[in-house]
């Protein structure tokens, strides 16, 4: 997976391959679909949501350009796979996910490997995790409309956001936003298309 999805794909920074060389895809994926854990293709995890493509968590996790003293927030822990490539890279994890079935299964995920430096919590992604602010980093793995002003908030200065947001009703781009000053400006950089589990209709996100 590694050499042929992502070194040749253009993945460079040696913290993210080394995460994705050691975290093992197949703990996080259904029993049933273990064999296609690492397959580059998104696989479904149950209540509708999916665990991403290798190569698009690498992608991720590359553009945020993370250091190992980094405190990052993850929207969408989901089948809890990105939340542990990025805690091998940074020092805490903080990652909040609505579907409480999904966060417990991937709370045990986490115990049992022995990921102590991931926290994790049930509720609407949308509001971030205020008390644990401000991150270095957030990420985002549902696709909404806009870019939810709590999360601006709760994003250092100069620190990185990575989030899909919906074009159209068929489009979604996956867009990089860096924080420039204490007023909560912006700026965006469209990196690529992707295709996402979207936002529910009450501003929670999915994973």
């Amino acid at each position: 997976m590694v050499n042929n999805q992502l070194k040749e794909r253009g993945i460079e920074d040696s913290m993210v391959l080394n995460a994705m060389q050691t975290v093992p895809r197949e703990v996080f994926v259904p029993e049933d679909l273990k064999e296609q854990a690492y397959n580059d293709n998104p696989l479904p995890i149950g209540f509708d949501q999916t665990i991403s493509q290798p190569y698009i968590v690498a992608f991720m996790t590359e553009s945020l350009e993370l250091q190992p003293e980094y405190k990052v927030l993850e929207i969408g822990t989901g089948s809890g796979y990105q939340a542990a490539i990025l805690s091998r890279i940074c020092c805490e994890v903080y990652t909040v996910e609505i579907i409480k079935e999904l966060a417990g299964r991937a709370g045990e995920i986490f115990e049992k490997q022995l990921y102590d430096n991931i926290h994790i919590k049930v509720g609407d992604g949308h509001q971030g995790w205020p008390e644990q602010s401000p991150f270095d980093s957030i990420i985002v793995t549902a696709a909404g409309v806009d870019i939810p002003t709590p999360l601006i908030s709760q994003l250092k200065v100069g620190g990185k956001m990575i989030l899909p947001l919906k074009r159209n009703n068929y489009e979604q781009t996956l867009v990089l936003v860096t924080k420039i000053d204490v007023d909560d400006n912006i700026i965006q950089k469209e990196l690529l298309p992707v295709m996402f589990v979207p936002m529910t209709a009450n501003n929670n996100y999915r994973s």
